[in-house]
């Protein structure tokens, strides 16, 4: 899958995007959670979030990262707290994030 988001992605990322979400959308409509393997959305997201992160530095702007009313609260803090332990952040690092200006 990775392959195919790299081929699709060169002439075309909005394409490739709206091909993922397509597809994960699918795996969960039909409660198959191993279709895309783990690479495979460890990529996905850690492009997503270096693309957000660029996009904020050069815009100065935090758009919503996700739709609010396409994710339960226990989702998007299952995937927070795992992307906080990967990169060996702490409470108190991420206390100080938090209160920076906007």
């Amino acid at each position: 899958m990775a392959e195919d988001l790299r081929a699709a992605s060169v002439g075309a990322p909005a394409a490739a995007a709206r091909a993922f979400v397509t597809a994960a959308q699918a795996a969960i409509a039909e409660d198959d959670h191993v279709s895309i393997s783990d690479a495979d959305l460890e990529a996905v997201m850690t492009a997503a979030v270096k693309l957000y992160c660029a996009r904020a530095e050069t815009t100065r702007q935090l758009p919503p990262p996700l739709s609010e009313q396409q994710v339960t609260p226990t989702e998007v803090v299952v995937v927070a707290s795992e992307m906080i332990r990967v990169v060996d952040l702490n409470p108190f690092d991420l206390s100080m994030w938090y209160r920076r200006a906007r």
